[in-house]
């Protein structure tokens, strides 16, 4: 199974998001081909509701305890429904400043 596949799952199954997406973007990193290390979570759940930024970002990163110690750079996105409902995007992450890409 893919990291991209475990962080999907994971998060799925512990915050139960009306939206969910994983995406790798280790691609636009100078990283080697393959390579899951970069990764831009888009989460709208309504266990969010009431809770800081830093209070959900904290909530991810427990529930991703195992996965952190191999992934490079994590952006999150987080929303509850009604937040979501007035937007439906979250940002695109910037490009690349670094390592030649």
């Amino acid at each position: 199974m893919t990291m991209q596949q475990t962080l999907h799952d994971k998060l799925s199954n512990a915050l139960q998001p009306t939206h969910l997406e994983v995406e790798n973007e280790s691609h636009q990193h100078n990283v080697p081909a393959g390579s899951e290390s970069h990764f831009r979570l888009v989460i709208v759940a309504e266990i969010f509701a009431g809770k800081t930024m830093i209070a959900c970002h904290r909530h991810i990163y427990d529930i991703l305890q195992t996965e952190m110690p191999a992934i490079h750079a994590l952006t999150m996105h987080t929303y509850t429904p009604a937040e979501w409902a007035n937007q439906e995007q979250a940002p695109q992450s910037p490009p690349c400043l670094g390592g030649n890409k």
